[in-house]
């Protein structure tokens, strides 16, 4: 068995494109329009990795409640200091460098434009 991939429910599927592919370099793997069903499922993946994340687009949605029970993704990069930085430069919302405790800073979290948080840490 193996991960296939993660779904992210989004209510602006351009937007959401957006910052995907600029903040992270995500590309377009395949996209699969359902116009009758009116949904779009778009699938995203990173260079050199088969794991995909699925941005699923309902055309007639006004957003989603993410509650309070809503874990995220992390994305591992090489140097965590030069890219929070080029997150801060960018304008996105992200937090400060965080370490867990007793520990120096490893991760910070960067928000999608619907609000979901992806961990970024620092590749092992």
């Amino acid at each position: 068995m193996k991960m296939a991939h993660t779904c992210y429910r989004v209510k602006n599927l351009e937007a959401s494109l957006t910052f995907y592919q600029a903040a992270f370099g995500f590309s377009e793997a395949r996209r699969r329009d359902f116009p009758e069903q009116k949904f779009t499922l778009v699938y995203l993946t990173l260079p050199n990795d088969n794991y995909e994340l699925e941005l699923t687009y309902n055309y007639e949605s006004d957003g989603y409640d993410l509650g309070n029970g809503y874990g995220h993704i992390a994305i591992a990069v090489e140097d965590l200091e030069h890219q929070h930085q080029l997150h801060l430069t960018s304008g996105y919302e992200v937090t400060d460098l965080k370490g867990l405790p007793g520990t120096a800073p490893s991760y910070y979290f960067i928000k999608d434009p619907d609000g979901y948080q992806i961990e970024v840490i620092r590749a092992k």
